[in-house]
């Protein structure tokens, strides 16, 4: 299989290698690049021929919606669901909403449901098969609903991987789509680097015009990681 690239990345959609999505996953970054190239570079990408990622410093990266595809791909595989399901259903989604990013739409992630192997859509109580018989919520999903903001046309636009109540936040158009602290553009790495250097969180706080709270949130980010 040939593997195609969009031409290059776009002013505000994010840049998101494998290793950072493997890091949000949990998950090896090899099998990130696997899915990256089989799956998104592959029988995802659009009639154009050109697949999601491009060359980025010598490594590929997507943009913030295929890295969120990426998210709740990891999640229904973690939950079981066979890997050939949801490509079934991304597929069939893609078509039935004419959109290159279904996995990245509330309308989607407040309907998909699986019972441990296959995919469903539920939609007014009826199930769209994606192949199967039974159907449950999943706590992930829930979860993952309040950890997204979405934008006017129903497509995920922040991602707080910590949840809103912390304050790291993952914005395409805030430094690529780095996680940063909300509203201060400050790198959590910035502040845990220099915890792990001797300084107090009261005197970083006080240096970056920051609540000792967002300093803790950036130290814990990094921690997890």
């Amino acid at each position: 299989m040939t593997t195609a690239f969009a031409k290059k990345p776009t002013l505000g959609k994010g840049i998101f290698t494998p290793t950072e999505i493997a890091r949000f996953l949990k998950k090896p970054t090899a099998k990130i690049n696997r899915w990256m190239k089989t799956y998104w570079d592959g029988k995802f990408a659009n009639p154009t021929g050109h697949g999601a990622s491009w060359k980025a410093n010598g490594s590929k990266a997507v943009d913030f919606h295929t890295m969120i595809e990426m998210v709740v791909m990891g999640n229904l595989a973690d939950e079981g669901a066979r890997t050939r399901e949801i490509v079934k259903a991304h597929m069939v989604l893609a078509e039935k909403y004419n959109s290159h990013h279904p996995f990245a739409m509330k309308k989607v992630l407040d309907q998909i449901r699986t019972d441990g192997r296959k995919v469903y859509l539920e939609i007014d109580g009826t199930i769209i098969s994606l192949d199967g018989t039974h159907q449950i919520n999943l706590d992930f999903i829930k979860l993952l609903l309040k950890n997204l903001d979405f934008d006017s046309g129903d497509l995920a636009s922040r991602y707080w991987p910590m949840g809103k109540e912390k304050a790291v936040v993952v914005d395409p158009k805030r430094k690529f789509g780095h996680p940063v602290i909300a509203g201060k553009n400050i790198y959590p790495e910035t502040i845990y680097g220099m915890v792990k250097a001797g300084d107090s969180p009261g005197f970083i706080a006080e240096l970056y015009e920051l609540s000792e709270k967002e300093v803790q949130d950036a130290i814990d980010y990094c921690s997890a990681a």
